[in-house]
């Protein structure tokens, strides 16, 4: 990666840089998104958004071990957090990893009141 493409992606501040990654989300440019994401999450470990955001990025640029490993962040921190959970149980099925996934879709089924699905 050259200074010109590093310098682009992480020009900013933590706010605009947010907006350049979910433009670039939006625009289905997921690998951009993920580029600018990746150093916003170094930057701000904390924040469920940005790195919800990237595990999506990840997921639908077909990169499922960092969309798995992102996600394990966020319900190993947030075990109730319902989308990353489901995020979660998506991504190990695209994996084929359907007998791990299934205690994920199971948990995010009932945490978003889903029963008839359980």
């Amino acid at each position: 990666m050259d200074t010109m493409d590093t310098t682009y992606y992480g020009h900013g501040t933590p706010a605009e840089r947010w907006e350049r990654a979910r433009m670039f989300f939006d625009a289905k440019d997921y690998a951009a998104s993920a580029r600018v994401l990746g150093a916003l999450v170094e930057e701000v470990p904390q924040e469920t958004g940005p790195r919800l955001l990237l595990a999506r990025a990840y997921y639908h640029s077909a990169q499922l071990s960092r969309a798995e490993a992102e996600l394990r962040v966020l319900v190993e921190r947030d075990p109730v957090e319902h989308y990353a959970r489901l995020m979660l149980g998506r991504t190990l099925q695209r994996q084929g990893r359907d007998d791990e996934a299934e205690p994920h879709m199971r948990l995010a089924s009932a945490l978003a009141g889903d029963f008839d699905t359980l």
